[in-house]
C-alpha cells in the first residue's frame, strides 16, 4: 500500500463541488428508475446531466470503459454496462456515478428498488444502507482503516448476508482510485490510522448468498457466483478533526 494523500483546503473545496454534482445526478436517476426504462436510457440521462453541470464523466475512457455510469441489476455486483436491458418490477438496480471537475473527483453509488421488491431484496437494501452508515461513523481521525472495514462486515453478517471480498473501496481525489484500498471486512484497530484531510470512497458490496464473484465475458460486469442478489452503496467521505463529512450526500449527513 502506498501513501495516502492528505488533501489541502483548496483540494477539499474542489472535491465538495464534484461530490455535490454526483449527489445531484444520482438523485435524478433515482427518480427515473422504474419498470420499462432501459439501462442505456438512464446512462444517457446521467451523462447529459454531468456535462450540463460542467463536469467530466470520469468513467468514460477509464481502462477503455465507454459509459458515464455503471448500472448493475439483481445479481450483478458492480460494473454493469448500460445497454438495452429493460428494468422490470421487482428488480434491484445499482447505479454508480463518478465525475471529475477542476481536476478532482466525486464518486457515489446506490442500489434502488424497481417498484415493489421481495422482502429479501428490501432487507438487503436496508442492510446495505446501514452498513455504509456504520462504516461512515468509524471514519474519524484516530481510528484505523480496519474499523471501517469491520463495521461493514459486522452489519452484513449479523443479518445473514456476506460481503464481497475481492473488490474494495478506495481513496479518491485527483484520481478516481487512490490509496488506500478499503476492504469490506477486517479487524478493528488494524490498518493505517485515519487522519484529517483523507478522502475515502467507502462502498459496501453485500450479497444475500455467498461472497464469491466472477466477471462476465464482457470483461466488466461482476456477478455473484451463486446468482444471489447484491447491493452496492458508496459515498465519498472526508476525514475531519471531528465528525466525518459525507461530500456526496446532498444533506451532508450520514
Amino acid at each position: 500500500m502506498g501513501s495516502i494523500i492528505i488533501k489541502t483546503e483548496e483540494e477539499i473545496r474542489r472535491m465538495r463541488t464534484a461530490g455535490k454534482i454526483v449527489a445531484e445526478v444520482i438523485e435524478v436517476l433515482r427518480r427515473e428508475i422504474r419498470a420499462g426504462v432501459t439501462t442505456s436510457e438512464l446512462d444517457r440521462l446521467g451523462e447529459r446531466l454531468i456535462r450540463e453541470k460542467g463536469a467530466e464523466p470520469v468513467f468514460i475512457g477509464y481502462r477503455g470503459y465507454r459509459h458515464a455510469t455503471c448500472i448493475s441489476v439483481n445479481n450483478e455486483v458492480v460494473h454493469g454496462i448500460p445497454g438495452e436491458r429493460i428494468l422490470k418490477e421487482g428488480d434491484l438496480a445499482s447505479v454508480d456515478v463518478g465525475v471529475r471537475l477542476n481536476g478532482y473527483c466525486g464518486d457515489t453509488a446506490a442500489t434502488f428498488p424497481v417498484g415493489k421488491v421481495s422482502s429479501q431484496a428490501a432487507k438487503l437494501l436496508r442492510v446495505g444502507k446501514e452498513a455504509l452508515r456504520a462504516a461512515i461513523r468509524q471514519a474519524r481521525a484516530g481510528n484505523h482503516l480496519g474499523d471501517i472495514s469491520y463495521a461493514v462486515e459486522r452489519e452484513a453478517e449479523q443479518n445473514g448476508f456476506s460481503v464481497v471480498r475481492e473488490l474494495y473501496g478506495h481513496g479518491v481525489g485527483r484520481d478516481l482510485h487512490e490509496d488506500p484500498l478499503i476492504p469490506n471486512f477486517g479487524k478493528p484497530g488494524e490498518g493505517p490510522e485515519l487522519r484529517p484531510g483523507m478522502t475515502l470512497a467507502i462502498e459496501p458490496m453485500i450479497n444475500t448468498g455467498g461472497w464469491k464473484i466472477r466477471t462476465l465475458s464482457d470483461g466488466w460486469t461482476v456477478v455473484t457466483e451463486d446468482g444471489s442478489l447484491s447491493s452496492h452503496f458508496e459515498h465519498t467521505v472526508l476525514i475531519t478533526t471531528g465528525e466525518p463529512e459525507v461530500i456526496t450526500w446532498l444533506k451532508k449527513k450520514t
